[in-house]
């Protein structure tokens, strides 16, 4: 009986470690990351809700920001922060949803459509729900009415560039290829997410979270559309070997 059920986990185990399962690795990496993801945005959420150290922290990163600001590097900072917001990040969403339409990637062109917009209402709901107020300077950068915890534009920022990365790692055998698109990636989260703290627009926790809430969503995502286009492939070699057995 025991022999058994340790035969059961260790099936089990395997099944969900092997990449060829229809519930296999990457549904199991999905749900780790997940898991990972919402952990670390939920201590900073409970972080700053609480007043806790992380605030202080949040406090002495804005005001060093904020003495160091001087031209052009403000300047570039704007071009960079103004690039993830409004029209360009929807025009930047629709770029990359007409080259997997074009690309016939049909699966990555659902989760461009889908996990963009309901990663921003997921933010705005996010916001309004924390109600964090921004950094306040005596004479700011920027000034802004909204919200400050978690970041529209470094969230938005990690959805995009992280949603690109996924696709490039997957589609491009070369693994300097593969590397390239994951530091570039990399690269454009933490300059959007730099840019936001120079400018005085949110704190270290909210840029922080942004990135966690947005990997969580774009996990989820993901991993849905895989397993269900893992579970449609299955179906068809499943109708196709019957038909052939039929036709047998």
């Amino acid at each position: 009986m025991t022999d058994q059920i340790f035969s059961k986990v260790v099936r089990f185990i395997e099944a969900r470690l092997s990449p060829r399962e229809e519930f296999g690795l990457q549904l199991t990496a999905g749900v780790l990351l997940v898991a990972l993801a919402m952990a670390i945005f939920h201590a900073l959420a409970v972080a700053v809700l609480g007043q806790s150290g992380i605030t202080v922290l949040d406090e002495q990163v804005a005001q060093w920001f904020h003495a160091q600001a001087y031209e052009p590097l403000t300047t570039v900072m704007r071009f960079i922060s103004m690039l993830h917001t409004g029209l360009p990040m929807v025009l930047l969403v629709l770029a990359l949803a007409w080259y997997f339409w074009r690309s016939g990637a049909h699966y990555w062109l659902l989760a461009v459509l889908l996990a963009t917009p309901t990663g921003a209402l997921l933010n705005v709901a996010i916001k309004y729900t924390i109600q964090r107020p921004r950094p306040v300077f005596d004479e700011p950068l920027v000034s802004l009415m909204t919200y400050s915890f978690p970041s529209g534009h470094t969230a938005a920022a990690t959805m995009f560039w992280g949603l690109l990365a996924c696709y490039l790692v997957i589609v491009r055998p070369q693994w300097h290829a593969r590397l390239l698109a994951v530091l570039l990636s990399i690269s454009m989260v933490l300059l959007v997410a730099l840019s936001r703290l120079y400018l005085g627009a949110h704190y270290l926790s909210d840029v922080l979270a942004a990135m966690a809430e947005s990997v969580a969503w774009l996990a989820i995502w993901l991993t849905a559309l895989s397993t269900l286009r893992r579970r449609r492939v299955r179906a068809a070699r499943q109708r196709a070997a019957l038909q052939s057995a039929g036709a047998d």
